[in-house]
Order: structure tokens, then C-alpha cells, then sequence
């Protein structure tokens, strides 16, 4: 069985829709109704849309303002994915991997609804559903938390031992090591790679080639 993060793994999501302009989009939302002083001055910075969104449900959680802010991201992460990018090799893992009888799910914290989007759009639907596991109203239940991993664990029936975990964020590797999943890190940069491996991932990978090849006996 193996648990795909979604954003890196399987596509640059925000490659020509960039996160910093959608979490600066959200910035200028929440000041536009007089929250400017929700955030810190570190968090309004943040190219990442999720540390704003994470950031005001901590101090509202449940509120209908989080629930606002996280369908304009969700709709942000739509208009992302018609122009995202596949990641390479990664098309033709999933197939061969759904081909030879490997069971995968997806367990990201970018919105079910957008992955679904994309992978309609490639036609890799049936290689994941029913098994697309995303966020959430639970925003705290986010990776590093464990939670989208366990629910594709107890909906699979497998034992974490038996499965596999491919992302390419710190967060990933958290999850995976709280839920005891073997965890392959995916780093495009050679930093990204530094950073995981300092981490403790003990096996990270710049392409998807090396596994492609490794699953057809090359």
C-alpha cells in the first residue's frame, strides 16, 4: 500500500498559480475586514497560504470566518490545479504501481476536492478513489498530525508497517513517523533534500525515475 502526499509527489500545484500570491490574497482578505492584527508579522509574511489559514483557526477555531477562509483557499488550490504541473514519472508509477495490484491512497492537506480535480484531469482517478483523504474542517487534524494517514490505514485495513509514504515536506515526515509508516522522501531540490535527511529521513529520492524503473524490473 502506499500513501502519496499530493503537492510535490504527484504535481507542483502552485508552479504557475504561485502560493505566495495566494497567501498574500488571503492576507489582504482577512485586512479587508479590519483582521490585519489577527496575524503576526511573521505569519502575514509566510508564502504559505496554509500557515495563514492554520494561524487564524487557532485563534477562531470552528468560526465561520475560518470556514470562509478555507473555501477562498480551497477555490484558490482549483484554480491551481488546471495549470499544474505533473510531477515527472509520476503518471506512470501510479499506473504501473495500480497495475501490478498495489493498493494507494492519497493523504494531503490540500482539499480532497482539488485532488479529485486534478486527477480527473489526468485520467488517475480510479488508481486512488475512493482512498483521496484531505483536509478537513478539523484544521488541527492537518499533517504533521497523523490523522489523514490513520484514516487511510483503517479504511484499507493495513498495518502501517506494511505501507509506504511518499512526500516531500517535513510535515510529511512527521506523520508518517507518528503513524509508523516507512517513509520515502522526494526532494526536486537539492536543499529540500538536505532538509529531510537532516530530519532523519533515511531514504530520499530527487526523481521518481529510480522506482519506475526498480517496479517494471529494469
Amino acid at each position: 500500500m502506499v500513501l502519496w502526499d499530493f503537492d510535490g509527489p504527484i504535481c507542483r500545484l502552485f508552479a504557475r498559480h504561485k502560493a505566495e500570491l495566494v497567501a498574500a490574497e488571503l492576507v489582504e482578505w482577512l485586512a479587508g475586514r479590519g483582521l490585519h492584527g489577527l496575524l503576526s508579522d511573521r505569519e502575514r509574511a509566510s508564502l504559505d497560504p496554509h500557515v495563514v489559514l492554520r494561524a487564524v483557526d487557532r485563534r477562531h477555531p470552528g468560526s465561520d470566518l475560518v470556514t470562509e477562509l478555507e473555501e477562498r483557499l480551497t477555490q484558490e488550490e482549483l484554480r491551481a490545479a488546471t495549470s499544474a504541473l505533473p510531477t515527472a514519472y509520476a503518471d506512470p508509477l501510479i499506473r504501473t504501481w495500480t497495475a501490478v495490484g498495489s493498493r494507494l491512497a492519497i493523504t494531503t492537506n490540500n482539499s480532497p476536492r482539488v485532488v479529485r480535480s486534478y486527477l480527473d484531469g489526468r485520467g488517475l482517478t480510479a488508481c486512488f478513489a475512493p482512498h483521496i483523504y484531505g483536509r478537513t474542517a478539523d484544521l488541527h487534524l492537518l499533517k504533521p498530525d497523523p490523522h489523514c494517514l490513520n484514516r487511510a490505514l483503517n479504511a484499507m485495513g493495513a498495518a502501517p508497517g506494511s505501507a509506504l509514504m511518499i512526500g516531500d515536506s517535513l510535515s510529511d515526515l512527521d506523520a508518517a513517523d507518528h503513524a509508523g509508516v516507512p517513509f520515502l522522501g522526494y526532494a526536486r531540490t537539492e536543499e529540500k533534500g538536505k532538509l529531510l535527511r537532516e530530519a532523519g529521513a533515511e531514504h530520499v529520492v530527487a526523481s521518481l525515475e529510480p522506482l519506475l524503473r526498480g517496479l517494471r524490473g529494469r
